[in-house]
């Protein structure tokens, strides 16, 4: 590795270099029938468990991956911790990788230094929609997740067709949102503006009609306006629709690359509150008029109860997502990647 390459040649850089020559050189020394270690470094706590899921298909004999955060003598985390950190200078190197969550990165396709960096580097994986966050609430998993919550298996909503036409309403000013990042005037119209159309507000499960169509009427005021404030860009709209499409987002998936934290929080953490209260109390009524003693009947409602689970922490728990289309790309860059470094030999 040529370190006159880098593109800043500082002391970030030959970090950089140290640090994967340093995990090269260690597996070298190992035994033959030792099995190669290849750091993978993650943004955060939570994506720990994430690509442990990801990375686990992928370990045999000869190797395993240890998934950590950046460092384990700072508090540094995130994304910019990761990347500034290990991609400044050299590449992270064969046996170093790093993973991150997409967030807009993918879609800008190189738009920005920190897409570039993401989307060129051989040994940086991401994650294709934004976040863990929108794989943890993947619509055709979340019945599961009530599952888990309530013990109650009663399809009392269908969270697969509503996240489907809450994408399809979304999906128009979506594009809006990536055009104006790409050309530099997302401050006209910033995440934060579409999380604020994308608030399902007032939902209800038993008539979730409502809360869809108030997302509509925001998205049709916010559309005229940015016409508006780009009577020009119509050309420019539509090749960034065709691009984001290519891209693999659908109008039935955009949920899955808005900002992760948001729909994990104020979309779909609500929503799961309120179906799981109906199932719950679905569940406690069957207890309460059952045929039996009071004292029996107390039993099983105390038994019921303890056996509850926490929302957030079975969605954090939820790998649904495995089935997607989108995990299985991060996969496959996963698998390209090791075809591509073939196991060196060690004495």
């Amino acid at each position: 590795m040529d370190m006159a390459k880098g593109k800043n040649g500082g002391s970030k850089g030959l970090q950089s270099y140290i640090n994967s020559q340093y995990f090269e050189a260690a597996n070298a020394l190992k035994s033959k029938r030792a099995r190669r270690r290849i750091v993978a470094y993650v943004e955060s706590y939570d994506d720990i468990y994430f690509w442990r899921t990801v990375l686990s298909e992928f370990e045999n004999d000869k190797r395993y991956f240890e998934v950590m955060l950046p460092s384990k003598t700072g508090l540094s985390r995130g994304k910019k911790s990761v990347l500034m950190n290990f991609l400044e200078g050299e590449p992270l190197g064969r046996d170093m990788i790093a993973c991150v969550d997409a967030d807009f990165d993918y879609l800008l396709q190189g738009a920005t230094a920190q897409s570039q960096k993401v989307l060129e580097s051989p040994y940086v994986f991401h994650t294709y929609v934004y976040a863990i966050e929108n794989y943890q609430c993947y619509a055709p998993s979340l019945h599961n997740v009530c599952v888990a919550v309530t013990l109650n298996d009663h399809r009392i909503f269908d969270f697969r067709d509503y996240f489907s036409r809450f994408s399809e309403i979304l999906f128009p000013l979506f594009v809006w949102s990536v055009m104006l990042y790409r050309n530099g005037n997302y401050p006209k119209f910033s995440i934060t503006d579409f999380n604020r159309v994308a608030d399902p507000g007032g939902f209800t499960p038993t008539n979730p009609e409502p809360s869809l169509e108030n997302i509509k009427r925001k998205v049709r005021t916010r559309i005229g306006e940015l016409q508006r404030l780009f009577p020009d860009a119509k050309e420019e709209y539509l090749q960034t629709k065709d691009d984001v499409k290519a891209l693999g987002v659908t109008p039935q998936t955009t949920y899955l690359y808005m900002q992760g934290h948001h729909l994990f929080d104020t979309v779909v953490t609500p929503i799961l509150s309120k179906v799981c209260n109906i199932l719950r109390q679905e569940r406690q009524n069957e207890i309460y008029h059952a045929k039996a003693h009071l004292t029996q009947k107390q039993n099983e409602m105390t038994c019921y109860e303890n056996s509850l689970q926490d929302i957030k922490v079975m969605l954090k728990k939820n790998n649904g997502y495995m089935v997607s289309e989108q995990f299985h790309r991060v996969q496959e860059d996963v698998r390209r990647y090791l075809d591509d470094q073939p196991e060196q030999s060690t004495k």
